[in-house]
């Protein structure tokens, strides 16, 4: 019988005190259940309707809180901006919980976390006009991230690829869109006539990739038109941000069980924008709280 596995320091980098490299987290220290949000912030947001804190540690765009809100055991963490953050997240978490960090091997048995990100977006629908919410049933990689795992054919929709590329006169030389579903158990959990069932674009940058022209030419300006009209099956495109592709594909591949919903703050068909989305952002934060 070969024997196990050593993953190297180099590798998995275990902090002098115990902690994952960037997170800081210590395995005792993770719930099962993983909320997930962009900005530092927004930690101290949600963390404030908990009844009690177990710790709160912070390094770099990285801030947790592990603690209790109606008796359920709730890790909040912040991932920063973009799908590289992610892929940084997820894999510090999912080492936290099923690598043993003594022995430096895989756990034998899996440890499944329940992952949601609520973050901010911007609509690309009439039917998703600001401050409404929206899951993102199936996540939109315009990232690349998933590429670099093996086996991602498993957990990518492949036939949604293809009409993608076709659709969109995809020009974008050198990076292909992928497709991920998110847990469909989860979504049923989280989402509730409140909130819009979409299929959510994961942009590998906020100006030029969603978009936005300032002084920058675009190489395909029309992209954002070809979007709004895309229909797969009757599966429309409904909305942009920066991190529900590699949540949805690193965490299918490991086998956790996550989705991303997020508020409206933009209308880029109306080209509007709330910057005062506050209250918007924790009435779904207070949905999420009671669903996970």
């Amino acid at each position: 019988m070969s024997s196990k596995r050593i993953i190297p320091s180099s590798e998995l980098i275990i902090n002098a005190d115990g902690s994952v490299f960037h997170l800081h987290l210590r395995p005792e220290q993770l719930a099962d259940k993983v909320f997930l949000v962009g900005d530092p912030a927004r930690v101290d947001m949600v963390a404030s309707r908990f009844e009690r804190i177990e710790c709160n540690v912070s390094s770099r765009e990285f801030h947790t809180i592990t603690g209790y809100y109606q008796g359920k055991r709730i890790t909040v963490v912040s991932h920063g901006i973009g799908t590289d953050n992610i892929d940084i997240v997820l894999n510090e978490l999912d080492a936290l919980a099923n690598i043993d960090f003594e022995t430096r091997q895989i756990k034998d048995e899996l440890r499944q976390l329940t992952l949601v990100r609520v973050g901010t977006s911007g609509g690309l629908q009439d039917e998703t006009p600001i401050g409404s919410y929206v899951a993102a049933v199936h996540s939109v990689g315009f990232d690349g991230v998933l590429y670099f795992y093996a086996d991602s054919q498993r957990v990518r929709h492949r036939a949604f690829e293809e009409a993608l590329v076709q659709q969109l006169d995809w020009q974008l030389e050198g990076l292909r869109p992928y497709v991920v579903p998110a847990d469909p158990s989860l979504v049923e959990q989280i989402c509730g006539s409140d909130i819009l069932r979409g299929n959510t674009i994961a942009a590998n940058g906020f100006y030029g990739p969603q978009g936005r022209q300032l002084r920058l030419a675009l190489q395909d300006p029309g992209l954002n038109a070809k979007i709004q009209a895309f229909d797969y099956e009757g599966l429309r495109l409904t909305n942009y941000e920066m991190e529900s592709s590699s949540l949805a594909g690193l965490a299918a591949l490991m086998g956790h069980r996550a989705m991303t919903v997020c508020c409206i703050i933009a209308g880029r068909k109306a080209q509007n924008m709330n910057t005062d989305y506050k209250g918007s952002i924790e009435g779904l934060i207070d949905l999420v709280l009671e669903r996970i």
